[in-house]
């Protein structure tokens, strides 16, 4: 063999262990994404929250309906109107949307094949938009209801019909469903996100008509929601306990009186936490987004080359943590029922009922007991009478 031959078989030699090496290299590389975002893209997350927000809401609406058709229960009937709409919505929001996520996940991720016609993206923004801002906005006006009831229950009880509540709910839902349909007239755009399952608000198209403009109202609404509701939360607290250290220690009124603000204390605190905790990662991260000027494009399937992400691995930390606060926002409908009625009625009232039953050596069963909002209401209903009279 010739010195050239010699160094041309080498060369080719020393070709092919590059090519094999970087072929080996590129492969592990796909793997290692493919299983660093395999954990979060499952089937298993639409189905199982689909289930349970299924089952949570429908419990929710059975014992509102119930409770809505007792004589004895009219003072809180518009209460039991906001957690039915709650509940309705959610449970709406829930049917109308993991159908379509699970047929995709069905379908290898592939939009295209469930989306033929193209106008389902924009359907499921509508929803997405509706859903969620009618949730806050609920969650609001049920903060607001239960302010008035504690820190003026005489003009709760003179004013607040159910008429009421039902012209403010059918506002709420009336409002919130025009501004989720602002892109469909050409305001803002609805778009796929990653992984190809759900599409969302666009965040960062500038050249799109009204784009920054209708994602940033959307998250600023949001935001705007949460203080309303966690404010008159407080503010409810702060007058059950004043309310409360205002009765007299030795009298049986004030025992009373003490285990009620604590049972409902406990459960507006769950209420603000579940709220902030489910919400604030996605108002947060699209605000950050509409400032940045990052586009929900790079997130986009079509635009990930075959193994890997865009750019960095920053915009894959971005897109996964984008799915989870999407995920966390709709946890939420799953958990409203039960920190709004079911949690009360099940569990607080339980662990007070065998509280009260240990301490007491008492084996009689427990009886049924008002919460202080209802103390209230039926103490200014008492109140009312006696100044007709």
């Amino acid at each position: 063999m010739t010195y050239g031959n010699c160094k041309r078989a080498h060369v080719l030699t020393n070709y092919s262990m590059m090519l094999d090496a970087n072929l080996s290299k590129t492969l592990l590389e796909s793997n290692d994404t493919k299983n660093a975002s395999c954990g979060s893209v499952s089937v298993a997350y639409p189905i199982t929250m689909m289930v349970t927000g299924m089952v949570g809401n429908s419990l929710a609406l059975m014992l509102v309906y119930s409770s809505y058709r007792k004589k004895e229960n009219k003072r809180k009937r518009s209460f039991l109107l906001c957690i039915g709409s709650l509940a309705l919505t959610d449970l709406f929001g829930q049917l109308l949307t993991s159908p379509i996520v699970i047929s995709v996940y069905h379908a290898d991720l592939m939009w295209e094949r469930v989306d033929t016609t193209g106008s389902l993206c924009a359907f499921f923004g509508v929803c997405m938009t509706t859903f969620g801002l009618c949730s806050l906005f609920l969650a609001s006006a049920m903060a607001i209801e239960r302010a008035l009831a504690i820190t003026a229950p005489h003009w709760y009880s003179n004013h607040m019909k159910t008429s009421v509540t039902k012209q403010a709910l059918a506002v709420i839902w009336c409002l919130v469903l025009l501004f989720a349909l602002l892109p469909i007239v050409g305001v803002g755009q609805y778009t796929l996100q990653w992984p190809g399952t759900w599409c969302f608000i666009s965040t960062g198209d500038r050249y799109i008509s009204g784009n920054a403009f209708f994602a940033s109202t959307f998250a600023g609404l949001g935001i705007f929601s949460l203080l309303v509701t966690f404010f008159c939360n407080m503010v409810t607290i702060r007058a059950l306990v004043v309310r409360c250290r205002m009765k007299s220690s030795s009298s049986q009124s004030s025992k009373q009186w003490e285990r009620l603000t604590t049972e409902t204390v406990i459960q507006l605190l769950g209420i603000m936490c579940v709220l902030l905790i489910c919400w604030s990662p996605l108002l947060v991260l699209m605000m950050k987004m509409i400032y940045t000027q990052t586009s929900s494009h790079y997130c986009k399937p079509e635009t990930l080359p075959p193994g890997g992400f865009p750019h960095s691995r920053d915009v894959q930390m971005d897109c996964n943590f984008f799915l989870t606060a999407i995920r966390l926002a709709s946890l939420n409908q799953i958990l409203d029922p039960w920190v709004y009625l079911l949690l009360r009625e099940i569990l607080l009232r339980k662990f007070f009922q065998v509280a009260n039953a240990v301490s007491n050596c008492s084996i009689e069963p427990p009886k049924e007991t008002p919460t202080a909002l209802d103390a209230l209401n039926k103490q200014a209903m008492d109140t009312n009478a006696v100044q007709r009279d």
